[in-house]
């Protein structure tokens, strides 16, 4: 047998054996497909921590929501331009909780150990800066910065405070995604050379087409404060409550989900992410006054580098699909495949090895002499599913975060690697509005 295929067939007895001693494995009808467990077991516990929410829309109150399950957590302030969101919250949270529609009046209070951004896109650099100038620890959605020319301000606040900044694309603490990481070190999939990622979305909310509340208007919104760092114009509904649509405060889809798949992929292969990247994309279907693309397709060029071979990767989005929405991660080497998604793997090889070369061999040097006999075969799909019980991949990234004010640990998903990620997605936005691919050194961090 030759190295190579002797290499092989080990890996691939590795695989099966992995199943094995993860946890409870239960064999399929099917001679090639194996299921496993994947099993989480942290717990996140520690001395009490007051937080603060700035920006209190959807994601923001999701955020405050998945923190506050946690233990020895409280809420104790909350900020919002929209006065409604403001009044939920002492309805939510308590007519005790502090609340304001300046974020700074939030930064100055004793009693607030950190901060959860859920603003719109234009407000997360300015936000999370004079929050870190003011002593506190940050957890700020995806993506880090609304342009790339933000990136190394943010990463310098933060280096230079001590605090913990953590960006929420919480794939990365996801228990598929660590799976993933472990599975490809093994070389599970042999050399990866591929890479491709598809998120899509078919429905009127999903397409960023938010409700308007009745009571949106300016005597309810602090519109002026809203764009005080943007351009300047009159009040408009539509560019407040959906704001992902206009490129003053969004930052299109890649910004929105192409930076879960590249947070994701950069996790799992150690990336500092590529170095040259093009996109193209349309106005397919929602022509409701929007400045940014509702189908886009991004190509990357990874390098050759110490932590991996290079490989390209294809991103898709599609806000016009009608599979009613399909989202995976796909890592292809040239021994097999990995469909990642946050609480599944499905690995797949190319070609099941024989035992029988190996055995024989193993068998001569024992002096043992085989007939016909049938050899051992690893199967040609495995499929890793999270066991009962798992609170997701929001529970432990808050988890994780928590724990790092505690202790004093690092976390993964830093400034450094949130900027490492939103700026290809950034970038993507600028290849298309400028039909050209973009040169990038993901090793500084800077334009090329």
């Amino acid at each position: 047998m030759s190295t190579l295929k002797r290499r092989h067939f080990i890996k691939n007895l590795g695989l099966a054996g992995a199943a094995i001693t993860m946890g409870t494995t239960k064999i399929n009808a099917s001679e090639n497909k194996t299921f496993t467990y994947l099993k989480r077991n942290h717990s996140f516990t520690g001395e009490h921590i007051n937080i603060a929410l700035i920006g209190a829309g959807g994601m923001g109150n999701a955020d405050a929501n998945t923190c506050l399950k946690h233990e020895n957590v409280s809420i104790v302030a909350v900020c919002d331009l929209y006065k409604t969101r403001l009044d939920n919250a002492k309805k939510k949270w308590g007519n005790d909780i502090f609340t304001t529609s300046n974020y700074k009046d939030i930064l100055i209070r004793k009693d607030v150990d950190a901060v959860i951004i859920g603003t719109s896109d234009h407000w997360h650099k300015q936000i999370s800066i004079d929050t870190l100038n003011a002593g506190k620890h940050v957890y700020c959605e995806k993506p880090m910065v609304h342009s790339i020319k933000e990136g190394h301000d943010v990463i310098n606040a933060w280096k230079k405070s001590g605090k913990v900044m953590m960006v929420g694309a919480q794939g990365t603490s996801s228990v598929g995604n660590e799976k993933a990481k472990e599975l490809l070190a093994e070389g599970v999939i042999g050399t990866l050379n591929f890479a491709e990622g598809f998120w899509a979305r078919n429905s009127p909310i999903g397409a960023w087409q938010y409700p308007i509340p009745p009571d949106g208007s300016e005597n309810t919104v602090d519109w002026e404060r809203y764009i005080a760092n943007t351009t300047k114009r009159d009040f408009d509904p539509l560019r407040f409550f959906r704001w992902r649509n206009y490129k003053d405060y969004g930052t299109g889809m890649s910004g929105d989900l192409f930076v879960h798949l590249f947070s994701s992929l950069h996790f799992i292969t150690n990336s500092k992410g590529p170095n040259q990247i093009g996109a193209s994309g349309g106005l397919r279907f929602w022509e409701d006054g929007r400045e940014v693309p509702d189908v886009m397709i991004g190509m990357f060029q990874y390098p050759d580098v110490k932590e991996h071979g290079g490989f390209n990767l294809s991103l898709r989005c599609n806000f016009v699909d009608g599979t009613s929405g399909t989202t995976y991660l796909r890592l292809v080497g040239d021994q097999g495949s990995m469909d990642v998604q946050w609480d599944k793997i499905i690995v797949k090889t190319n070609d099941a090895v024989v035992a029988d070369d190996f055995t024989k061999a193993k068998a001569k040097e024992s002096g043992q002499v085989l007939t016909d006999r049938k050899q051992l075969q690893p199967p040609r799909e495995m499929v890793y599913e999270v066991e009962p019980g798992y609170k997701g991949a929001h529970y432990d990234h808050f988890g994780y975060w928590l724990n790092a004010i505690r202790t004093g640990e690092s976390v993964v998903q830093d400034p450094i690697f949130g900027f490492r990620a939103a700026a290809p997605a950034l970038l993507c936005n600028d290849s298309y509005y400028q039909n050209k691919f973009i040169d990038w050194d993901p090793v500084t961090m800077k334009l090329i």
